[in-house]
């Protein structure tokens, strides 16, 4: 079985013109944002840093130059964002779309080992938990990747051997966001069945109130929903919490990283190695590559909870009609003649293989009124779920016309 985001990447195919632009938008703010960075040098080399006063030519290109490509990044941004977002919704809309008809096509068999509750929850809050991801955080993540590597370019082409060992530095950054991300993906699947099982339970108090009442069941229901309720509230907490670690955890990773390279400048400032403006340039593509790691960081987390959330639809979408059509099979547009139970014997799937019918035969014609007659639980509902096809017999076969 293929992995969930691969099989959600297929929803996306349709929509890869969009998608491609959408990335051609974030190319283009990832450049804006180094070059940014890169201003710094001639900011500080050959304006602030300088005897006498400025070029004013100079000054002025710079000027310009940094106004255009905030204008560029403002551009990327919005495109980038905006069209992963209409990828993202048209692909939450297919997925919701295939998961109800699925689910309406299922037969009755389905519906009695299912709760409304759990289906309505699969469609409503996993669906949910999948498009906050696909129309958020997916773009954040290709966005501030590209962000990441154009940064990550600028800082080797000004100090190739720093920029290594700040890389080089990295698995300590990404080991325990992988170790925080599978606790989220475990919890977040919890959190999801406790969610279903609270729909459940709220579905069927409702629908059945006029039970609860009669039977002075209001307490009961209550703390039945509290207890669910407060279950969920637990592993909610747990997975804040661990969300939770990680900015903290960032900032002082990235405040480790920021000693040692300013100490690292200073001497290569003192020795003449390296120009005031290309270490700000440095530190300055650093700091700017901060951000994007820290939401990086968060993205992991995040699609974790989408993959719980994504196999629980999946799991769904993967169960397969009892009751199919044979090859060719015509439609039935009305019934002409008649009606005929041939030797039909029926068993559900959950009834431990006893038969409810057993060689039932007859036949009811057209505009004859037959009562079906017997004891509680002697199959006259079922019989009579057979003639629509609720389910399919287990042995004989019912003809029409």
């Amino acid at each position: 079985m293929s992995h969930p985001i691969s099989r959600l990447a297929r929803y996306g195919l349709p929509h890869r013109v969009q998608f491609g632009f959408a990335v051609v938008a974030m190319g283009l703010f990832a450049g804006a944002s180094g070059a940014l960075a890169y201003m710094f040098k001639p900011i500080f080399d050959d304006i602030l840093i300088i005897v006498g006063t400025p070029d004013e030519t100079r000054f002025s290109s710079v000027v310009l130059a940094i106004l255009g490509f905030s204008v560029l990044k403002g551009v990327g941004a919005y495109f980038s964002a905006y069209l992963m977002t209409d990828v993202g919704q048209r692909v939450v809309r297919d997925l919701r779309n295939e998961l109800f008809g699925h689910i309406l096509g299922q037969s009755a068999s389905f519906f009695s080992q299912n709760t409304t509750g759990g289906l309505t929850s699969r469609i409503m809050n996993d669906i949910s938990r999948i498009q906050q991801v696909v129309t958020e955080t997916l773009g954040d993540m290709l966005r501030e990747s590209i962000t990441v590597v154009a940064l990550a370019g600028l800082i080797f082409y000004l100090d190739a051997r720093l920029a290594l060992v700040c890389i080089l530095c990295a698995p300590l950054v990404v080991y325990p966001l992988i170790r925080l991300g599978q606790r989220v993906r475990r919890t977040t699947r919890r959190g999801q069945e406790e969610l279903e099982q609270l729909s459940h339970i709220t579905v069927e108090a409702f629908a059945g109130h006029r039970i609860v009442k009669a039977f002075s069941a209001e307490r009961f229901e209550s703390q039945r929903f509290g207890h669910a309720s407060e279950r969920l509230y637990r592993l909610t907490m747990k997975v804040t919490s661990t969300l939770s670690v990680l900015p903290p955890m960032m900032e002082w990773l990235g405040a480790l990283g920021v000693v040692g390279v300013l100490w690292y400048g200073v001497s290569r400032i003192s020795s003449g190695t390296m120009t005031p403006g290309d270490f700000t340039s440095f530190v300055g593509a650093l700091l700017m590559m901060y951000g994007p790691v820290k939401k990086l960081s968060r993205v992991s987390a995040n699609i974790q909870q989408a993959i719980a959330a994504s196999e629980r639809v999946f799991s769904v979408l993967d169960i397969h009609s009892e009751i199919e059509d044979r090859p060719g099979a015509r439609s039935l547009s009305g019934i002409g003649d008649k009606i005929t139970f041939d030797d039909v014997s029926f068993a559900y799937v959950d009834g431990g293989g006893k038969n409810v019918l057993r060689g039932v035969s007859f036949e009811v014609s057209v505009g004859h009124v037959v009562a079906i007659v017997g004891l509680s639980g002697a199959g006259k509902t079922t019989l009579v779920n057979l003639v629509p096809r609720f389910f399919d017999v287990s042995a004989g076969s019912i003809r029409i016309d």
